[in-house]
């Protein structure tokens, strides 16, 4: 199977030269995604409202290729200040409550002062029949 991009029509993937996702056979590589409204290229101010739209624009990128949310197998997180990761725990829990990936949680500088979560996803497809 041929290496398929998915966009989600952010300038960043334009201007930076990335795909919000890349399909590989049954594999689905997200890139960081942050808490920017793509169709309107806004982005809340709080954590968790930033969180939430994390994993609005990481599931509209797996559909995209294919696969849901459901298909995660390992997520990572990345805040500039550690200290606001346990308020985002709600949300996290909501979208991933069931599914329970592999985590791992980084505290690192992002690329805009404003954002203040990026979530990262490795998805790989299930075959009907499969669990």
């Amino acid at each position: 199977m041929a290496r398929r991009l998915v966009s989600s029509g952010s300038t960043f993937e334009r201007d930076i030269g990335y795909s919000r996702a890349v399909v590989d056979g049954d594999w689905i590589f997200v890139s960081g995604t942050t808490g920017f409204d793509y169709s309107t290229m806004t982005i809340e101010s709080g954590v968790i409202e930033q969180a939430e739209q994390c994993f609005k624009n990481i599931d509209a990128a797996l559909v995209a290729a294919g696969g849901t949310l459901a298909d995660v197998v390992r997520v990572h997180y990345i805040l500039p200040d550690a200290a606001e990761f346990q308020a985002c725990w709600p949300v996290l829990r909501k979208w991933f409550g069931d599914i329970r990936p592999a985590a791992t949680m980084f505290s690192a500088g992002l690329a805009d002062p404003r954002m203040r979560i990026e979530i990262e996803v490795t998805a790989r497809r299930r075959h009907e029949g499969t669990s």
